[in-house]
């Protein structure tokens, strides 16, 4: 215990000298840049929970403020007087550009604010994951209606006369009367998540993006379709429209940013791919003349709109974030994790050590991965990637070696595991953005394919003994199917994307966790549900079975919750300083990854953690109300 108190106080000495630091960059990617109308100015939102002002012509980032939890969004008014970033707090803060301070929170959410937007200066529209549209007076904070009426998450909003633009997880693109907060229409459901939308008041078009990679256009007053463009080869993350000529600029999880001709939908620019892009943020300035986006090193890049030349960059660039997306483990302590910024990254992590032992660039480049795991038997480790590949390696424990990189075209590769199964020994289970899973041998071959859910596949676990695996996904349902792609069972309850699934060690039961705030257990054998428990307000992102009547979840505010089954008992215990991503069995212990750039190892029984492993420090405080 002693020891625990001396690395938390040396911890907080970091944490502290961290705060006192000059802000040159975003700590985190950069989920948002807007630029400022009669600046040569932008402000950015980071995964980092800040807020910063870009001076584009000297090129740096100057801090604002933070959130109590990662932005997801930034927009400023026409005048460019003002700011408005939402946050997975879920608060939206009302900042003026010429303080640059906060003039107002705006608090009325239960789940992440995704987007904002101005109506004029004194009022405002916002979407969130609590299925809700909000209408705001801006002078007083007050809520003018709530809009129920999406039936899963609402990512995306615009404004046109007098009308409100929504679009999210329900596949639809909904119309309501700004005055009134009524419905006015709904286009859709499509076959895909609506994930942004935009208005071409122009041209009169309605433009959205969709998860099968189209830009789908509609007539803006009678909603009839206008034009589909086959845009992309993965989900869409973002279409805007030019505030000069009305140009759609879309980009997506195929790393492509496209700019496609308002009048005749022809492909207008293919903008200049930069390899630190995360396409989520991309933007135009006011004037339309040039291209705004974020990096995964916390930078700001420019690009000119006509030519699609990088023109420059705001902030210092660092050596990475590294945000950790997940992690494995051994039972001899060595970790790997992957990250924001590309690396994959090698350690030692037992209660009497900690340390890096190597840092890894995929011979190809650097590339946001998303999964990762190791098998000590067979001594291999598997990356799974935004770019649709998936990366195969020897591992000793000291180096990566021998890599194959297999495109797998399915959209980003949410989750990997490594089959022991009779038969199937060394194959990798691929769990994949498009909904399927893909079996992969540990030659690189493409074994098999199938439709493991209906929306994107978030997370896949191998039965410890039998040739069967389960599956939870974005379509708020789990699947259990045979290794030749036979679908089993469904498991039905839950209300929200399903973020995690596991499989408890004997085979017997499957714990899942959702966005709609609880966990559930399931008898594996017949899918009937043993229970459901609630997680509280927070989002849930991973699960992980203890034993079989021992469940520990984690949540996107670095919590770490453990239940007893049988008793209904729960433990709850903060360790993060921000959402802790994953968890792996390590040892005796488990090892759990974290956005704010550490690894703790944790006592499955306490919780608490007895040593920890950091790549970078991030200025996050968690929120009072956890």
């Amino acid at each position: 215990m002693q020891h625990h108190e001396v690395k938390q106080n040396e911890e907080l000495r970091e944490y502290r000298q961290d705060e006192n630091s000059q802000f040159v960059r975003h700590r985190g990617p950069v989920t948002c840049v807007a630029g400022i109308p009669n600046h040569n100015a932008a402000v950015s939102s980071g995964y980092d929970g800040a807020v910063a002002y870009a001076d584009l012509d000297a090129g740096t980032l100057e801090l604002m403020g933070y959130h109590d939890h990662l932005a997801n969004k930034i927009t400023v008014n026409q005048a460019g007087t003002m700011a408005a970033s939402c946050s997975a707090d879920y608060t939206i803060y009302i900042w003026d550009l010429e303080t640059r301070q906060v003039e107002r929170i705006l608090k009325g959410h239960c789940d992440d604010v995704e987007d904002f937007i101005f109506v004029d200066d004194s009022r405002g529209v916002s979407v969130s994951r609590d299925w809700r549209i909000i209408v705001w007076n801006l002078n007083t904070g007050a809520v003018i209606h709530i809009i129920d009426g999406h039936d899963k998450d609402v990512l995306s909003v615009a404004v046109h006369n007098g009308r409100i633009y929504t679009s999210g997880d329900d596949m639809t693109l909904r119309v309501w009367d700004l005055e009134t907060g009524k419905p006015v229409s709904m286009w859709g459901p499509f076959e895909d998540e609506t994930d942004s939308c935009a208005i071409d008041a122009d041209h009169g078009h309605a433009v959205l993006g969709c998860d099968d990679g189209v830009v789908r256009v509609f007539n803006i007053d009678t909603g009839a379709p206008v034009a589909e463009i086959p845009a992309h080869s993965s989900g869409i993350k973002r279409v805007t429209v030019s505030p000069d000529t009305g140009d759609i600029l879309s980009a997506a999880y195929d790393q492509r940013i496209l700019v496609w001709d308002a009048n005749d939908m022809s492909l207008k620019l293919d903008v200049e791919f930069r390899p630190s892009i995360w396409e989520r943020s991309f933007n135009w300035t006011a004037d339309g003349q040039r291209l705004l986006a974020g990096t995964f090193d916390g930078t700001v890049l420019v690009w000119d709109a006509t030519t699609g030349k990088c023109l420059g960059e705001a902030g210092e660039r660092g050596e990475g974030n590294a945000c950790f997306n997940d992690v494995g483990g051994t039972p001899d302590g060595d970790i790997l994790t992957v990250s924001d910024d590309g690396l994959l990254r090698i350690g030692l992590l037992t209660p009497a050590e900690a340390k890096w032992v190597a840092e890894i660039e995929p011979k190809n480049g650097r590339v946001l991965a998303n999964a990762i795991t190791i098998d000590a038997e067979y001594k291999m480790a598997v990356s799974g990637a935004h770019n649709q590949a998936l990366h195969l390696f020897d591992f000793d424990g000291q180096t990566l070696s021998n890599e194959i990189e297999v495109p797998l075209g399915e959209g980003p590769l949410n989750c990997v595991r490594i089959s022991h199964h009779e038969g199937h020994e060394r194959e990798t289970f691929v769990a994949c953005y498009s909904g399927a899973i893909v079996r992969v041998s540990r030659e690189g071959e493409i074994l098999g394919k199938f439709a493991g859910n209906e929306g994107a596949v978030k997370a896949v676990r191998l039965h410890p003994t039998e040739k069967i695996g389960v599956s939870c996904s974005a379509d708020n349902t789990l699947n259990s199917w045979d290794f030749e792609g036979n679908r089993l069972h469904s498991f039905l309850g839950h209300m929200a994307i399903v973020d995690d699934v596991d499989i408890d060690p004997t085979g017997s039961m499957i714990a899942s966790v959702s966005r709609d705030f609880t966990m559930k257990v399931y008898r594996l054998e017949d899918a009937s549900m043993v229970g459901s428990y609630s997680l509280g307000h927070r989002s849930p992102k991973a699960v992980c079975f203890v034993d079989k009547d021992t469940v520990i979840v984690t949540n996107y505010w670095g919590s770490l919750l453990r239940f007893d089954i049988s008793s209904g008992n729960t433990l709850v215990r903060h360790i993060a300083k921000n959402g802790i991503s994953a968890l792996a069995r390590c040892g005796e212990h488990l090892v759990a990854s974290s956005y704010d750039g550490a690894l703790y190892l944790v006592d499955p029984v306490t919780l608490e953690p007895v040593n920890s492993l950091r790549s970078m420090t991030q200025r996050l405080v968690p929120s009072a109300l956890i």
